[in-house]
């Protein structure tokens, strides 16, 4: 059985994909792109696939990974270009190699954030930012399922701060104020989100955007406590495919007695 990780995107109107839905749209990908997928034993047999720490609906994302078995070897960048011509433009499989490590989802501990804020100065922004990094505890609620519950998110939270967009087409669609948040958040339990940080902003610096904020996941992966980097969790597999035979040593000529 051969694995194979992939990594692929959530962009535009995508973002608003469920984890569900984008698990349909994935398995139809599967079957007209004829992966030879292995299934699970029981009742109702399902394609084996393993999915890691997807981004909440309505964010995008630029690094969501998953984990296929397949019951045949195939190419992985083949098998990419095959999967990502099978999906809607948005849903984009970026990223192929075969799993020759164990424990994806472990080296999956933080995730690099971006947060557009239309409507917000950034000096205002730049405010918010030295509070809440200057706070020791910032709790904040959300509701869950188990019912309301407390949390702190600034231990979760490793770096924030706030990006110059000067003034660009591209950056500033409008005449209206934008700031830019870049935050990297540590996977701990419960689960620090996005929408949580800007909660814990509202909370010790009174910052409340006029429209939602548009937030997309630029990294996801082991995260480094020396430089505070989060590094590819696909890394190790590629540092570990297996290297080309190298052709062996002539025998050396034998020498004639004297």
């Amino acid at each position: 059985m051969q694995r194979i990780r992939l990594r692929y995107t959530k962009r535009g109107r995508l973002r608003f994909t469920s984890h569900r839905d984008f698990q349909r749209a994935f398995e139809r990908a599967l079957r007209r792109a004829e992966v030879p997928m292995a299934y699970s034993a029981g009742f109702t047999p399902h394609p084996k696939v393993s999915y890691a720490n997807a981004a909440p609906t309505g964010t995008g994302s630029e690094a969501e990974y998953l984990e296929i078995a397949l019951t045949q070897p195939r190419d992985p960048e083949r098998l990419r270009l095959l999967l990502d011509a099978s999906l809607p433009a948005g849903l984009d499989v970026v990223d192929a190699v075969e799993a020759r490590t164990s424990g994806l989802a472990d080296r999956l501990t933080a995730s690099v954030w971006e947060l557009r804020l239309d409507g917000v100065e950034p000096a205002v922004a730049e405010a918010a930012v030295a509070a809440f990094d200057a706070a020791p505890v910032v709790e904040v609620q959300r509701r869950t399922k188990n019912g309301v519950r407390t949390f702190d998110t600034r231990s979760a939270v490793a770096h924030l701060e706030t990006l110059t967009t000067h003034g660009a087409p591209a950056d500033r669609p409008t005449d209206r104020p934008c700031a830019i948040l870049r935050l990297v958040v540590r996977h701990v339990t419960p689960a620090v989100r996005p929408d949580d940080v800007l909660s814990g902003l509202r909370a010790v610096a009174d910052l409340a955007p006029p429209v939602p904020a548009a937030v997309t996941r630029l990294a996801q992966g082991l995260f480094d406590e020396e430089t505070g980097a989060v590094t590819d969790p696909l890394a190790p597999d590629r540092e570990a495919e297996a290297p080309e035979p190298q052709p062996a040593a002539a025998p050396a000529a034998a020498k004639a007695p004297a």
